[in-house]
């Protein structure tokens, strides 16, 4: 059975204020067995979360492309509850090499990734496609052309855009209008560079989705060891220092939906946890 979760917007669209981040479930060397990351979705999903966010670079090589999409897919499709309540969040625009990483931002790539996405979550019509990370060989206003023409063709219900600056921001929203809906940049108590970005989002009414909200795969404990404040305050509420993290970047603007990642059913739950955590202003004048 689904918690009840309070929520925030994307667009028109309501989903709870803490989201999940799937990549640690198709990450080389991290990434648990496919039941585990199962359980860990259909955990989120009970715990009351609605924003499942991935990518078609979520892969643990360049030959599986769309490894972490399909995971989602099978998770819902095997969860007991409205999946009509949940909206899948997905990217385009980043790509896996033998080598690593690279970026491709031509309008037909991204027209090709969303169609290779569409097959890979099954799906119609993707919720919420994001361009994944901007290409320097590319302009901008190109790439998010590339975007309003996918919107425009019913392959995807709502823009975002992702690794963004204050002003590509702007200049996604005077090519997109209403159908950019969000921003998907790094937001950590050790990466708080994005605050210009988050003021631009809730100027324009875009929702800001945090991704590494903990600090990034492995670095969680450093709540513990380099933030004392955090383990302090969560002591004092009988909490994680993560629903703590995670509380504090709720409170930073009402546009904020974090989205943790996660690849074991309890530490997703945790975090859903944050969405009921209030800080006094006291507490949050210590945690900034």
């Amino acid at each position: 059975m689904q918690n009840a979760m309070r929520t925030r917007a994307i667009g028109n669209h309501q989903v709870g204020a803490i989201g999940l981040g799937a990549m640690p479930m198709s990450v080389a060397g991290h990434m648990p067995d496919e039941e585990q990351s199962i359980r860990t979705i259909l955990a989120a999903l009970d715990a009351g979360i609605t924003l499942i966010d991935t990518a078609d670079a979520y892969t643990p090589s360049h030959e599986d492309v769309g490894h972490n999409e399909r995971l989602v897919s099978k998770a819902l499709a095997r969860w007991g509850g409205d999946t009509g309540s949940v909206l899948v969040a997905t990217k385009g625009g980043h790509t896996r090499t033998p080598d690593g990483w690279d970026v491709d931002g031509r309008p037909s790539y991204l027209r090709e990734a969303c169609d290779r996405s569409l097959k890979a979550l099954g799906v119609d019509s993707i919720g919420l496609y994001q361009h994944h990370r901007p290409d320097p060989k590319v302009p901008y206003e190109e790439t998010i052309g590339a975007l309003k023409d996918l919107h425009d063709a019913g392959k995807i219900r709502m823009a975002g855009i992702s690794n963004a600056d204050p002003a590509q921001i702007r200049l996604a929203h005077d090519i997109l209008g209403e159908r950019l809906v969000s921003v998907q940049n790094e937001y950590s108590p050790r990466f708080r560079s994005s605050e210009p970005e988050i003021d631009v989002c809730e100027e324009l009414g875009l929702a800001f989705l945090p991704w590494s909200p903990l600090g990034g795969i492995g670095r969680t404990g450093e709540l513990r060891e380099r933030n004392a404040a955090f383990t302090e305050i969560a002591q004092a509420h009988g909490v994680s220092p993560q629903q703590v993290c995670l509380a504090w970047e709720l409170a930073r603007s009402p546009v904020v939906i974090p989205i943790p990642g996660a690849s074991r059913p309890e530490t997703i739950v945790d975090s859903a946890g944050a969405a009921a955590l209030e800080l006094s202003a006291e507490e949050l004048a210590r945690l900034s």
